[in-house]
């Protein structure tokens, strides 16, 4: 699903003031989904690409799609310009601490009296509340959101291993965009959509806290939780490798041990209801091990998989670019970065109408489509030199 007609979005222009991944996972996703999502970076380009360690995948993943436009915003022009874009824009996404916009004369008040059907989402730390002015990053709601505490050993609060909140709170965002739009069809108004981190941490502890508040008991960090389940766990195998393994259901229960040989477990009435085999974990985990050591990693796997039980190796992000899956069902996508490196990147994991979305247009170089956008609304190739050569775009 490449072709700009097709697409779900298409026809809808987003102007993306943003930065690091929050912002971009928005204009990421709408672009996918077929927005003309215009990037304005700074003349010189968003420092986001010039990450090292940890970062340097940011720029990469969550820019395809989009168009670069270089506005110097300090300048007069350069407003003067970003305003005239925004007048016939449907969506505005930024993620810049709290009144940065606003002092730069681009808040949702201002741009939305001269275009009212505006949808401007403000991806934030915090929502609306003593919170809202600090200043968050993903690592900082989780470890205030209860999610570090979660993930790491007791003592020893660990961020999940990727910028989960940045993404998620940039999901909420779109979807809080596409009921905008949603509602923009009968109101003919646009509005102010936020999200934010720490309230998106919260979101995904709240399992955590309804399980609080229902038991009376506080939940352990996951490394120290009681499983729900007996057989919930990784295990290691005869060539040194580790398969993760679990058995959630009485009758996953049985299968498992008709296929393994588990046959006095299988008719032992101690360890029938899923209950009672966690009460008895402390017994059956140890004989469960020492089987699944007696099997190679490939052996175990299509062991269990023939059997319908849920299982997995045990990947590490790189090996995600040689998955058989992935590969077959178009869940990786391959793109030209900048650089003229080559990166296979995943997909948005999602189909409609038994297709996937590609990649329309490879990550932009700095200021890839300045001219072209700036020829659209109205100015001439010589003023488009000038503002060059004055620094006004990049």
């Amino acid at each position: 699903m490449t072709e700009e007609t097709d697409l779900p979005l298409a026809g809808v222009r987003v102007i993306e003031f943003s930065h690091m991944v929050m912002g971009p996972a928005v204009g990421l996703i709408l672009a996918d989904l077929g927005a003309e999502v215009i990037k304005v970076e700074p003349v010189g380009g968003d420092n986001t690409r010039r990450l090292v360690g940890s970062g340097a995948g940011y720029y990469p993943m969550y820019n395809r799609n989009k168009k670069s436009l270089c506005l110097n915003l300090k300048s007069p022009q350069g407003l003067e310009i970003a305003e005239k874009l925004v007048a016939e824009a449907d969506i505005v996404v930024e993620n810049f601490r709290p009144g940065a916009m606003e002092r730069l004369g681009l808040g949702y008040d201002k741009l939305s009296a001269t275009n009212p059907g505006l949808i401007y989402c403000s991806e934030k730390g915090f929502l609306a509340g003593p919170y809202e002015q600090r200043t968050a990053l993903d690592e900082v709601a989780q470890m205030m959101g209860g999610l570090a505490y979660m993930t790491g050993p007791p003592g020893k609060p660990l961020r999940a291993g990727a910028s989960v909140i940045d993404v998620m709170g940039g999901m909420f965002g779109v979807i809080g965009i596409l009921a905008a739009l949603k509602q923009r069809h009968i109101t003919h108004k646009g509005q102010y959509v936020q999200s934010s981190l720490f309230e998106s941490t919260v979101f995904l502890v709240g399992q955590h806290m309804a399980q609080y508040a229902v038991t009376g008991q506080p939940a352990n960090p996951m490394p120290a939780r009681i499983s729900a389940w007996a057989v919930y766990d990784v295990f290691d195998t005869r060539d040194n490798s580790q398969v993760f393994v679990g058995i959630v259901s009485d009758g996953q229960w049985q299968k498992f041990c008709a296929a393994f040989g588990l046959d006095d477990m299988g008719a032992d009435e101690n360890y029938r209801l899923n209950a009672d085999r966690v009460k008895r974990r402390d017994i059956l985990m140890p004989r469960v091990r020492e089987l699944f050591r007696q099997f190679d990693k490939g052996e175990l796997m299509a062991k269990l998989e023939h059997c319908g039980l849920p299982f997995a190796p045990i990947a590490r992000p790189e090996d995600m670019a040689d998955d058989p899956h992935l590969q077959a069902s178009g869940g990786l996508l391959s793109l030209t970065l900048p650089d003229g490196g080559q990166a296979d990147l995943p997909a948005l994991p999602l189909e409609m109408a038994g297709h996937r979305f590609g990649v329309r247009h490879n990550p932009p170089d700095i200021g890839a489509d300045s001219s072209e956008i700036l020829e659209q609304i109205g100015f001439e190739a010589e003023e488009i030199r000038k503002m060059s050569q004055d620094g006004i775009i990049g």
